[in-house]
């Protein structure tokens, strides 16, 4: 009994009857997943507002009078005259290595079946840019696996490269490929036990697309074995506009957590049409006042803020970096369109797909014209350079004079050869999808286009021939390869040993 009375005692004791102050509201009106809430004084924009049933929502229109708060997930239960409060609190991801191999919603819950993911760091959703000073030049290439792309459009670690075209021109292809690409250099770098080797990590970040398109991709990159060094983010075309809008800066915080912990890390966002029209849906509802195309004014700050996040940093704020692949899809290839010009004017380049030539069945559908990397050679290694240098120019070259071939029939020799060079060098850059080629191999193959070892074979054979080069190398010539990668510039020793390793592939091919 006297146990008791000391317990009892000692809860008077530790009683607290300070006044706890709290800044709570009541929803006024609720529709389409956007809530106005009254009596939120001390709320602050983008703050986590919490509603009953464990409903958690975004600040996002701060009015004289009321507040507009958006929901995320769902919202059936809540009614006018509901009470809600402010958490004080960003909206924040579950962050780490932990998410590699999952598949997760906007807010970082896995969807997989998969069990808890085991994280214990969060980051914010929403965060600002590395500044200027911050920033380390980008001049680490990051290969894509496309022979087309990493030749003549190379990327660089902490660079933003749009990917640009309509629907169905293989936009996603290109993406994938290249998460793909960065498992395989995984497998081999780590194999190899070099110290100074440093992985990427792919975060893929599906908006608004169809549930089996996403499973599709997850399929894809199961098949590769590249599912275990990628995240992928859904927030597919079922779910609420709220989550599709916060989707790409989820994976963006989650991308962030490698770039702050030394390491690299891959963002593709497929795709941010969608996430404008999400966001278009979620500021009509807010009565915000559209503009052009019925976007709000503020549709630019929308991916600028998303975007400026990719970059690579010095060592003093980390060391890593963040690589960004955002798509975008036009109409009719109407590059001149509101969001594709938001996009291009932010990003530092753009690969550029086009239709005709995809229905050509050139694959991967890059125009060489209207496709440009603002990073250009400083993120190529110097053997790339050396064999593709020149092959650029004579693609360029080849896309010119057939232009003026097709209105007459008596051509010269010379045009009529570098008409013949053009559509090899064409056939050459051809390659099916998901089947991402090393970069030692593409500079060996480069080099016998350079050096004429495929004049004497058809231009529709120039693709098999390829492949049997390719076959020949990985085969026979492993050595000579490593040889490539490891120094990762053409000398007269390699150069000699391509030339010898050539006049052997040449009788084993045959058409």
């Amino acid at each position: 009994m006297s146990s008791v009375i000391e317990q009892i005692e000692q809860q008077i004791a530790n009683l607290q009857t300070k006044a706890v102050k709290s800044n709570t509201g009541k929803i006024v009106q609720v529709a389409d997943g956007v809530a106005k809430v009254d009596g939120l004084s001390e709320v602050m924009y983008n703050e986590m507002i919490e509603f009953p049933g464990g409903a958690i929502g975004i600040a996002l229109n701060l009015e004289e009078d009321e507040v507009g708060v958006v929901i995320l997930g769902e919202a059936n239960h809540l009614k006018q005259g509901d009470e809600c409060k402010c958490t004080g609190q960003l909206l924040s991801v579950p962050v780490g290595k932990g998410l590699l191999g999952r598949v997760v919603n906007a807010l970082g819950q896995p969807i997989d079946g998969k069990g808890a993911i085991e994280s214990s760091d969060t980051y914010p959703v929403e965060r600002i840019a590395p500044g200027v000073i911050a920033r380390k030049s980008v001049d680490q290439p990051l290969m894509t696996g496309i022979k087309s792309v990493d030749s003549m459009i190379p990327i660089g670690r902490g660079q933003r490269e749009l990917i640009i075209g309509d629907r169905g021109t293989g936009k996603t292809s290109i993406a994938l490929d290249t998460i793909i690409n960065q498992a395989n250099i995984n497998k081999v770098g780590l194999a190899s036990g070099d110290e100074n080797f440093r992985p990427v990590y792919s975060i893929y970040v599906a908006v608004g697309q169809k549930n089996s398109n996403v499973a599709r991709t997850i399929g894809v990159l199961e098949e590769a074995g590249a599912l275990e060094y990628t995240i992928i983010v859904s927030a597919p075309a079922a779910d609420a506009a709220a989550n599709q809008y916060i989707a790409p800066y989820a994976g963006a915080a989650m991308s962030e957590y490698f770039m702050h912990n030394g390491m690299d890390a891959l963002i593709v966002y497929d795709d941010l049409s969608k996430h404008a029209a999400a966001y278009r849906q979620m500021s009509l509802i807010l009565k915000r006042p559209s503009g052009r195309e019925a976007y709000p004014g503020d549709v630019f700050y929308l991916h600028s803020r998303l975007l400026e996040r990719s970059a690579r940093v010095n060592e003093e704020n980390g060391n890593g970096s963040v690589t960004a692949l955002p798509i975008i899809e036009t109409l009719a290839g109407d590059l001149a369109a509101y969001i594709p010009t938001n996009v291009i004017s932010i990003t530092d380049g753009q690969i550029f797909l086009e239709t005709d030539l995809f229905n050509q069945g050139i694959r991967p559908a890059v125009s060489v014209g209207l496709s440009v990397s603002r990073v250009g050679s400083a993120a190529q290694i110097k053997a790339t350079k050396q064999v593709a240098g020149k092959l650029k120019l004579e693609l360029a070259q080849f896309r010119e004079l057939a232009a003026f071939a097709q209105f007459g029939s008596d051509l010269d020799a010379k045009t009529k050869s570098q008409l013949d060079r053009g559509a090899r060098i064409v056939e050459l850059f051809k390659q099916p999808a998901f089947s991402p080629v090393s970069i030692e191999l593409q500079v060996a193959i480069l080099w016998g286009m350079q050096n004429n070892y495929y004049d004497a074979v058809d231009v529709s054979d120039i693709v098999a021939a390829a492949g049997s080069v390719g076959e020949f190398f990985t085969s026979r010539k492993e050595s000579l390869l490593d040889s490539i990668r490891n120094k990762a510039k053409l000398d007269d020793t390699l150069n000699d040993e391509l030339k010898k390793a050539f006049e052997e592939w040449k009788p084993t091919f045959s058409a």
